[in-house]
């Protein structure tokens, strides 16, 4: 166990380690506003009548334990107001919050999360591409779950890596809806008598997006009802830190084994991929300032068309213009607006090389 200061270094976080209690108990123990984002996966009261049955009348393995059973709707309500209280209270002001759920109890869930001040950003449907059928057959088949995504407050700077969930699915933007398995094979987890450790465990692709999504390497992750450990797990590869609450004794067994042989993923693998304009600003007259180009080096358009010199204060002179990289571009172009980083290059030892690259070498060097 690590353990970190908060703000005013009264109370120390118990980074990636499992509290064993109630979570609206062990969430009131901890600082406020020390979290950076917490992913939910509370019980779905899922209202079970009976036992249920494949066609070949074996028994399936449904959620019938004790910690999924609430007596009434209101009981319920309660319950997801106190601990949806508890977790505002811990999230930092650019925090932000996730919650999964079936249509048994998500929308419920919802409404509380509006009522306690939650901003929802976005409801993700998780369409599974291997359900369990409706072997009933008096119902469609239950093919999705719905994640809810909150920030802490309308206008609240919450962490979006949206140009790292583009890369993820192949460089289009990443939609609403996303395709992944349940947990099968491997990944499902098993007790020592070789039944499922949990009947609800989420699959780690689903818990990698949303991370890799929504927190940085360093954040630290709440997840209240931890179960096996699934955002543990994915939060230590991922060099982010976590913290689970879990009251039941043989699923923190199984969470803890789980989490032992876990591996953080070495510093450039963690590194993902960033907006242009999330990448420190460089002034071209930075590149001058530092002897990068020299007054009087004469820069050529990227299309050989045009030509400009630099001047000493990191401005340029055309044939009729002078201004800045970017002014210069557009006029020269008939243009209503240049990039001039991607529009200028300039000579050495015969090769044409962007100017964007002495930026980048710049930047290269600030992140170091």
């Amino acid at each position: 166990m690590t353990a970190k200061n908060n703000a005013t270094g009264a109370q120390a976080l118990p980074l990636n380690t499992i509290l064993a209690g109630d979570c609206i108990e062990a969430m009131n123990s901890l600082p406020a506003e020390s979290i950076d984002l917490i992913f939910a996966d509370p019980p779905y009261n899922l209202q079970l009548k009976g036992d249920l049955h494949r066609p070949d009348n074996s028994q399936v393995d449904a959620v019938d334990d004790a910690w999924d059973q609430f007596s009434s709707f209101a009981v319920y309500d309660k319950f997801t107001k106190d601990w949806l209280a508890a977790a505002r209270r811990l999230l930092k002001p650019d925090g932000a919050i996730w919650v999964i759920g079936s249509y048994h109890n998500i929308f419920r869930v919802g409404a509380e999360l509006q009522n306690a001040g939650f901003w929802i950003l976005n409801d993700v449907v998780w369409r599974k591409s291997n359900p369990m059928p409706n072997f009933r057959g008096k119902r469609l088949t239950n093919a999705h779950e719905t994640m809810i995504w909150a920030s802490k407050e309308e206008g609240g700077k919450y962490t979006f890596n949206y140009e790292a969930l583009k890369a993820l699915n192949e460089g289009i933007q990443m939609r609403s809806d996303w395709v992944l398995p349940i947990c099968t094979g491997h990944e499902r987890l098993k007790d020592d008598k070789g039944d499922k450790a949990h009947p609800t465990q989420k699959p780690e692709s689903l818990l990698h997006r949303v991370l890799v999504g929504s927190t940085n390497p360093g954040d630290v992750v709440l997840d209240p009802f931890f179960g096996t450990g699934t955002t543990g797990a994915v939060a230590k590869m991922l060099g982010r830190n976590y913290i689970g609450i879990e009251r039941e004794t043989a699923y923190r067994t199984v969470a803890e084994k789980r989490l032992a042989s876990i591996r953080k993923y070495d510093r450039e693998a963690l590194q993902v991929s960033t907006s242009k304009r999330a990448e420190p600003r460089v002034p071209f007259g930075q590149l001058v300032e530092r002897g990068m180009l020299r007054p009087g080096e004469e820069l050529y358009s990227m299309n050989r068309r045009h030509k400009a010199k630099v001047r000493a204060d990191g401005t340029l002179i055309g044939d009729d213009i002078k201004g800045s990289i970017h002014q210069v571009g557009a006029h020269l172009e008939g243009a209503p607006s240049c990039n001039g980083w991607t529009y200028w290059c300039f000579k050495r030892d015969g090769k044409t090389v962007p100017i964007d690259l002495l930026r980048q070498q710049i930047r290269a060097e600030m992140a170091n």
